[in-house]
């Protein structure tokens, strides 16, 4: 995950599926990507685990300044299951270092999952010929061709982002009338960091955006929870780290459609749990990584999402030890 240090208590989402874990008593532990290493052909992390309370507090903030760590090197197959919640850009040799385990222990996304999904051209590459998902986008970072497809949409607007941001960083609307500027701006998107230049996306606006979007929250292709975040005054960004403010939301008949379609492609590519990003019924972004709003669905809904994620992946462990414990009955039969 993030820095535990750095996290907000009283809005963060991650600290809630912590909780909820701890409050079952289950052992937890957080660990940081930097933290993973192989010795012995074994995969091991420095991981921080939580000593277990008497009583763990139902406050977030009590329970984030109450909790003790016991800092230790262990192996990654002692856990059932690892839950992936790190910021993007996802380093993909993280990926390399889970699949020596994915096997052993269930992760949250898959890891094959998360090497397609961890940045936004697995919602770009949806395969959407009528465009009635999707917005046209383009991902490159090609100015002359990215020129070129502003100059030739139908839009009067186009949004720009970079490929690998998160929280609404660096998405802004570009605007025909300021063609004279275009280019330049382009230039600085893509622009090498690394001594690499930069992938950006450039999607059709879509109508209603100025009103902000709709976040959902998908659990094994499922709709578990649903808000409507809207943009501060004078800004295009929607998401809440970004200054937008949330309010309750009722999924449509067409949204209900688009994450049950949306859906079934998550599950058959191993991301049990993300975040779609929704405006005027056209899917903008999964989020498969960190997606947030946890806290706000939960207080708009007088519900608690985290309990659900949890009985998940309890159900999951459960299913996976019986299948475990027939494959060896099959065996003692056969002997």
């Amino acid at each position: 995950m993030y820095s535990w240090e750095s996290l907000n208590p009283k809005q963060d989402s991650t600290i809630r599926l912590v909780h909820e874990c701890a409050r079952r008593g289950f052992e937890v532990a957080i660990t940081y990507t930097q933290n993973l290493t192989i010795r012995d052909s074994v995969t091991l992390s420095s991981c921080r685990t939580i000593q277990k309370q008497e009583k763990v507090s139902k406050s977030m903030t009590s329970f984030h300044r109450s909790i003790v760590f016991e800092n230790s090197m262990r192996d990654l197959r002692e856990f059932d299951v690892i839950f992936m919640r790190d910021n993007p850009p996802l380093d993909p040799l993280v990926l390399n270092f889970l699949d020596s385990i994915k096997n052993e222990t269930f992760i949250m996304n898959a890891v094959d999952g998360l090497r397609e999904a961890n940045n936004k051209i697995y919602t770009a590459a949806y395969y959407d010929p009528k465009k009635e998902l999707i917005p046209a986008t383009h991902v490159s970072k090609n100015i002359e061709y990215l020129m070129r497809m502003i100059k030739e949409s139908d839009n009067d607007k186009m949004i720009l982002k970079p490929l690998d941001g998160y929280g609404g960083s660096g998405v802004i609307v570009i605007e025909k009338t300021a063609m004279h500027n275009i280019k330049s701006l382009l230039e600085f998107y893509i622009s090498k960091t690394k001594g690499e230049s930069n992938y950006v996306i450039l999607q059709d606006y879509v109508e209603g955006a100025e009103d902000g979007d709709v976040r959902v929250l998908m659990l094994n292709g499922k709709a578990i929870g649903a808000l409507r975040r809207r943009p501060a005054q004078g800004d295009v960004r929607s998401n809440i780290s970004a200054g937008g403010t949330v309010e309750r939301y009722k999924l449509t008949k067409s949204d209900k459609v688009l994450c049950d379609e949306i859906g079934q492609k998550l599950v058959q590519d191993g991301i049990y749990y993300a975040g779609l990003d929704i405006i005027g019924g056209k899917l903008i972004e999964v989020n498969v990584l960190s997606p947030g709003t946890i806290t706000d669905i939960n207080r708009l809904n007088n519900t608690k999402i985290q309990i659900k994620i949890i009985d998940y992946l309890e159900k999951v462990i459960a299913e996976k030890k019986k299948k475990k414990e027939n494959f060896r009955a099959e065996d003692i039969y056969e002997e």
